[in-house]
């Protein structure tokens, strides 16, 4: 039993190294320390998701629209100011629902209900590549199927899909702002397949989290209106022709 619970104890130990890294460079002490385990993990994935957001955002729209004016995206195909704008707005309503998801994981891992592992010498490097790719297969299956739902019941489209539609390079809108600019329900749906498989397939958590960050940089990249072929991660063509 203690052997167990020590096996436990490491994603606690893991989380909050995490938390010390990011809240504690970024926030005085008084203001997180004093909070919750979970509370303190929420905190630091949503300043960690603003980050992921602005960052990658702002040096993409500024290279592609600025710095590389008129070589990537015609010059009358720049959206914009007010539109990234009201995507910025939107998702930064969304965001604090988001990123209470993996928070969410994060807490019943720690308390064991997952299939998660702390450590790769618990199961070995090949079984850790193996669950990986085993991992991104059903997340993928997982994210196409709940989109799918999210175009064919008329219901959901209608008020929770159907907004994020609006942006579509068809009206030259749709920027790397877009990406998560959605219903919060519309975008926690999109990802809890992330979540599902966790308890399906054994997962390395951090590298869970990993995958979590990279998605985030994806949203910006597919939604750049820049078709760049990179098999096997699909590009900007996968949101350029969306339509109301």
């Amino acid at each position: 039993m203690d052997d167990e619970s020590g096996y436990f104890q490491l994603f606690v130990e893991d989380g909050n190294f995490y938390n010390r890294i990011l809240l504690g460079t970024l926030l005085p002490e008084q203001l997180w320390v004093p909070l919750p385990h979970f509370f303190q993990t929420w905190l630091r994935n949503y300043i960690g998701g603003l980050l992921m957001y602005f960052i990658p955002g702002f040096f993409w729209s500024f290279y592609i629209y600025h710095w590389k004016n008129n070589v990537y995206v015609p010059r009358e195909a720049i959206p914009s100011s007010e539109a990234m704008l009201m995507q910025i707005q939107v998702s930064m309503k969304a965001l604090p629902w988001y990123t209470l998801l993996p928070t969410i994981e994060e807490y019943i891992t720690e308390g064991g209900w997952t299939r998660c592992f702390p450590r790769v010498h618990y199961v070995g490097w090949l079984h850790y590549v193996v669950y990986v790719a085993l991992y991104l297969i059903l997340v993928e299956f997982g994210i196409y199927w709940m989109h799918k739902l999210l175009h064919d019941i008329k219901p959901l489209y209608k008020h929770l899909h159907a907004p994020h539609h609006i942006y579509n390079n068809k009206h030259n809108i749709l920027s790397p702002f877009a990406g998560l600019a959605l219903h919060p329900l519309d975008g926690i749906l999109q990802a809890l397949p992330y979540s599902i498989a966790l308890f399906i397939v054994p997962m390395h958590f951090s590298t869970h989290l990993v995958i979590l960050f990279m998605e985030g940089i994806w949203t910006a990249s597919s939604h750049d209106c820049i078709n760049a072929k990179f098999w096997p991660i699909m590009g900007s063509a996968y949101d350029n022709n969306k339509e109301v």
